[in-house]
């Protein structure tokens, strides 16, 4: 195996951080370019939330497969195929025409994109001792929410130039885009099984294959899933809704929509690097696992609270700045979040962990998406969807309290332990 420079380290983590801005942009366009393509095609809010539902289930089924194809192809390989599988996905939106056609698209690339998750979160614990792991799991949360931002100022512009089709194809081809560029810099990179025979490198271990329990069996893999569960659902509620809730309630649309979303996806970019970077200084400190991770948690899950306020503000900026400080709250629990996934995860399943986790996050997606197009349907409007969204990140943190009311790292564990704690 060679080892990683720390420049050849870096570059492949700015390569993570890319890839995870072009998945939120291909996932989110069709958000943002909702009221353009439902004048287009004729789309109702059910419509719409059929084909969030749909774009969701995919995602979530492809979860139970991702992970193990993740595991077993390594951060080389699983990366660029991922990226340029979903990409193919994303061009085919362009040639769409029917609500059929759209499905089938959306599945298609709720399916590819579930590689990006297991993928990003197993390079980032390949290639980062553990006391960076928190800091790199929030850079990532970080930057991959300038895709979110990126998203509402410029595609409406390239609808506008290109059309509502032409958004979907250029960022299709930048994904492919990606993918050769990925296979350029791993060129002569080995993530194999065999450790170096002389100095080894504790920072770039390699996965071996101990004889784990199964993860199903292991009450840490529910207590992450089933928190995915709970603050995945806001999160997938605002990516796809977030727009509409600002069409409805100040007349917002096309070029217009870009600054209140650009800056409320900038309080989850915020959230995420300042919850990264505080967890890992805190750390350092000689604080333990267990208060780190609850502590940041509780802060993130206090900052969703007052999210049903925007509803009642009647100002515009407050409804910006409360949906800002609700993603920041979002993207905080979340990369502490990830980071139990690398404490309490053997390496080996880091891959299978994460991924059975996002597929319990996306099922959660799926319940809200289909929901909230309901609600909206039947005239009931986003309180009682942000009313959930208020709690649900305490709920997390209590279940994951109730499951694990001390957190070990998995290095800190009885051998035996990690036959599956029950």
């Amino acid at each position: 195996m060679i080892l990683l420079s720390p420049r050849r380290r870096w570059l492949l983590f700015a390569l993570v951080l890319t890839a995870n801005i072009l998945n939120l942009v291909d996932r989110q366009i069709i958000a943002v370019l909702k009221p353009v393509i439902s004048a287009d095609l004729g789309w109702s809010d059910n419509d719409y939330g059929n084909l969030a539902a749909w774009f969701q289930g995919s995602a979530a089924l492809a979860f139970l497969f991702t992970g193990w194809l993740v595991d077993r192809l390594g951060v080389k390989w699983a990366n660029p195929i991922g990226v340029a599988a979903w990409s193919l996905a994303a061009l085919a939106h362009g040639w769409a025409t029917s609500m059929t056609q759209f499905v089938a698209c959306r599945v298609a690339l709720g399916a590819t994109e579930a590689m990006g998750t297991p993928a990003g979160v197993k390079t980032i614990a390949t290639i980062f001792p553990p006391r960076l792991r928190s800091t790199g799991f929030g850079l990532s949360n970080a930057v991959g929410s300038v895709g979110a931002i990126v998203t509402p100022l410029a595609i409406p512009a390239i609808a506008i130039a290109f059309g509502w089709r032409g958004a979907f194809i250029i960022a299709g081809l930048l994904g492919l885009a990606w993918a050769a560029v990925w296979l350029l810099t791993t060129r002569g990179l080995s993530f194999g099984a065999e450790p170096p025979v002389a100095t080894p490198d504790p920072d770039t271990l390699p996965d071996a294959p101990p004889a784990y329990g199964p993860i199903l069996t292991d009450r840490r893999t529910w207590a992450i899933a089933v928190a995915k569960i709970l603050s995945d659902a806001t999160w997938w509620l605002m990516l796809f809704w977030m727009p509409d809730f600002f069409h409805r309630m100040f007349g917002l649309t096309g070029t217009d929509l870009g600054p209140p979303l650009a800056i409320a996806y900038g309080g989850a970019a915020v959230g995420s690097l300042v919850a990264g970077m505080a967890a890992s200084r805190l750390l350092a400190a000689g604080w333990s696992v267990n208060r780190v991770r609850k502590s940041a948690m509780l802060v993130s899950a206090l900052m969703v609270l007052p999210v049903p306020l925007a509803l009642s503000s009647g100002s515009y900026g407050m409804a910006v700045g409360l949906l800002a400080l609700a993603l920041a709250g979002h993207q905080g629990f979340s990369t502490n979040l990830f980071g139990l996934i690398a404490d309490v995860s053997p390496r080996a399943k880091v891959g299978r962990v994460t991924a059975f986790g996002a597929f319990c996050g996306n099922l959660g997606g799926m319940a809200i998406a289909k929901i909230a197009g309901l609600v909206l349907a039947a005239g009931l409007g986003y309180g009682p969807l942000f009313l959930f969204a208020s709690v649900s990140y305490l709920l997390a943190l209590g279940w994951i309290q109730l499951l694990l009311p001390r957190i070990r790292p998995v290095a800190d564990n009885d051998p035996m332990a990690l036959a599956g704690a029950h």
